[in-house]
């Protein structure tokens, strides 16, 4: 558990449901770059609020649309065969350090399996040890390593995959 008190968990498909929730004092949309267009096109947020402030977010997406807003790498996800995309997680600096992202992975893991989903695929920088750390608690499995090179209109995407 986070080393905070009065946090809650939201889990938010429509922009109906965060109408909703911003009616009771829980507002993230207007924090999150494209928020309403990400849940629109189908992707979920997951919301970590430390009182009624947004503390961490983080995006699911279980159709190749909904992908499209919540990572925008070229990896394959087989969407028939129940797997998603998770990605767009953040934390408010405020709030870092103390645990919200692990509990969200737990939560994470929660809710795919309710949905399930059998694998969840995440793009994680190198450099981000935090989250890679968040996602090593539970059976999370690195499957590759990959390099995305974008200069003007040309692009590159290069996986090896890890065995």
């Amino acid at each position: 558990m986070p080393k905070i008190k009065n946090f809650t968990c939201k889990i938010v498909s429509t922009n109906q449901e965060a109408d909703e929730l911003a009616a009771e004092g829980f507002e993230f949309r207007s924090q999150v770059t494209g928020a309403t267009e990400k849940l629109d096109k189908g992707a979920v947020a997951l919301c970590i609020f430390v009182e009624k402030e947004l503390g961490h977010i983080c995006w699911f997406a279980f159709t190749e649309e909904a992908k499209k807003m919540v990572d925008l790498l070229p990896y394959k996800v087989d969407f028939a065969n129940n797997e998603a995309c998770v990605g767009g997680a953040w934390t408010s600096q405020e709030y870092r350090r103390i645990g919200l992202n692990k509990y969200r992975s737990f939560k994470d893991s929660q809710f795919l399996t309710n949905r399930g989903i059998v694998t969840a695929r995440y793009s994680i920088a190198s450099t981000n040890i935090a989250s890679q750390r968040s996602l090593d608690k539970f059976t999370n499995k690195k499957y590759a390593e990959a390099r995305y090179l974008r200069i003007l209109g040309w692009k590159s995407w290069k996986e090896k995959p890890l065995t």
